[in-house]
């Protein structure tokens, strides 16, 4: 049954119905423009088996008895969704180098809200029965720096147009063969996308023009393709993937907009059922990217970091992935949370008994989530290590370091359903000491908050048309920038 519960009144008479079609559950928000406010939250379990149409109408049902402005925004069409219904976004990255284009497409895949189920380098032999093994629902094509060498987008698109496998291109490699690249797909019978090169030159990650491209192939191809609902309006309300949204969410909480600033460094650790994904919004140091004496003897990375980092890791769940995840944090000794990581995946839908009765479902569902949580994070983060080469003290570091981040952002259902301080729990041994053992750049004094209301996709859903009152309902969550009132620089966790 959908249930709903009302929140603050508001003072504007404008409001927008954001929806998040998840692939578990479909959350939605009534928000007061006016105030950044959340007049009304509603879940529903989200109806793949039948048509997701039939969760939203349960959850608009529910945000229309809370707060009646519903039905207002519905008739003025003020509704907006994302989805992650039906497997969520799968793309495929094909490219020339592992290390350098085929990595940096991976990156930009992962910023543009997918799953990515293969990464396929044509320098490591890829051949075109991998493509199609993998199943993607796009490919994002890459390959040669702007004015290099064009054989490695050709050589490339000749892979795609090979194989047995019919869905849409996004071609984001080398300017200078790129409409001839486009036009032979094409004729392959690929729908195709064009977007700046992710690569423009060696040391250069473009992510922007291709995460665009993905969402514009996303929306046109893949959410009508899905057949997950026979009504037009499904396609209509539709944003974008619901990753790619929130990491809009994340980026605007972060940096605010043109005439507002935002809560600076932050990122956010989200636990599934099948996946734990980590946004990250990081101002880059510009001496730990290049050479010389300013980073220890760093080199250059051929594929430069990005302050705006998305990571999803797969076999780390609460439900799907929840044997995974025992494995992953060598936990596979223990017994008993094996039986109980076994039945969360063969009953996904698992949730503990209220009161007494649950306590230890509960308490199973702590150490999933804070292993979940703690090696997501670290792979997100990475490790920051001396050594001694034969050219002095050298730093090794690996990954996004998050150690001065101000705010962490605990999201998933195990944080809006736990008990009282769960967050604290799940995430000690990924904060403060505990997560700096080992050289682990994990955050060291965040504030740590709870998305009790999911409200970062509706942050994202908001960001382009209502950026101001997106901020106000993101600092609802993050809180005011840095040096403001009721804002410290260093913030302790809550």
């Amino acid at each position: 049954m959908p249930s709903a519960e009302a929140g603050p009144a508001g003072g504007g008479p404008g409001v927008v119905v954001c929806v998040d079609l998840g692939s578990t559950f479909t959350k939605g928000l009534l928000v007061d423009l006016a105030t950044g406010d959340v007049a009304a939250v509603a879940s529903s379990r989200t109806t793949v088996g039948t048509d997701v149409m039939d969760g939203f109408d349960a959850v608009v049902d529910a945000l229309a008895a809370a707060d009646p402005r519903t039905s207002r925004a519905l008739r003025s069409g003020a509704v907006r969704a994302c989805s992650s219904a039906g497997g969520g976004l799968r793309i495929a990255v094909v490219g020339n180098e592992a290390l350098v284009t085929a990595e940096a497409g991976r990156r930009v895949a992962l910023s543009s809200g997918g799953k990515v189920v293969a990464v396929l380098a044509l320098s490591e032999d890829a051949r075109g029965e991998d493509l199609a093994d993998a199943r993607p629902d796009v490919v994002l094509l890459v390959g040669g720096t702007d004015g290099g060498n064009p054989a490695a987008l050709r050589q490339g698109a000749a892979l795609v147009a090979g194989a047995a496998w019919e869905g849409p291109v996004v071609v984001a490699g080398n300017v200078e063969v790129r409409d001839e690249v486009v036009a032979g797909l094409t004729a392959a019978g690929h729908a195709c996308v064009a977007a700046d090169n992710v690569v423009p030159r060696i040391g250069v990650l473009a992510p922007t023009g291709a995460r665009t491209a993905v969402r514009e192939v996303f929306l046109a191809h893949v959410i009508g393709g899905k057949g997950l609902s026979s009504r037009p309006d499904f396609t209509a309300l539709v944003r974008g993937a619901t990753p790619d949204v929130v990491l809009t969410g994340v980026e605007l909480a972060a940096r605010g907009t043109a005439e507002d600033a935002g809560a600076g460094d932050l990122v956010v650790v989200d636990v599934g059922g099948a996946t734990t994904d980590v946004h990250s919004v990081v101002e880059i140091d510009p001496d730990s990217t290049g050479g010389g004496e300013a980073n220890g003897g760093l080199s250059r990375e051929v594929v430069a970091p990005t302050p705006l980092t998305r990571t999803v890791e797969g076999d780390l769940g609460m439900r799907w992935s929840a044997p995974d995840t025992v494995v992953a944090a060598g936990l596979a000794d223990d017994a008993g949370l094996v039986a109980a990581a076994a039945a969360r995946r063969s009953e996904p839908g698992l949730l503990p008994a209220e009161g007494p009765a649950g306590e230890s479902e509960r308490a199973v569902d702590e150490r999933l989530a804070a292993a979940a949580a703690g090696l997501a994070l670290r792979r997100h983060a990475g490790r920051s290590r001396v050594f001694t080469g034969p050219d002095g003290r050298v730093v090794e570091r690996s990954g996004t370091d998050l150690r001065e981040v101000r705010v962490l952002v605990a999201s998933g259902g195990v944080f809006r359903h736990g008990r009282p301080g769960v967050e604290t729990r799940v995430l000690a041994d990924s904060t403060g000491e505990a997560g700096a053992e080992g050289g682990w750049q994990l955050p060291q004094r965040p504030r740590v908050v709870v998305d009790s209301d999911s409200r970062l996709a509706a942050v994202g859903l908001l960001a382009a048309d209502h950026p101001a009152a997106a901020l106000r309902l993101a600092r609802g969550l993050v809180g005011p920038p840095p040096g403001s009132a009721g804002a410290g620089d260093r913030p302790d966790r809550e």
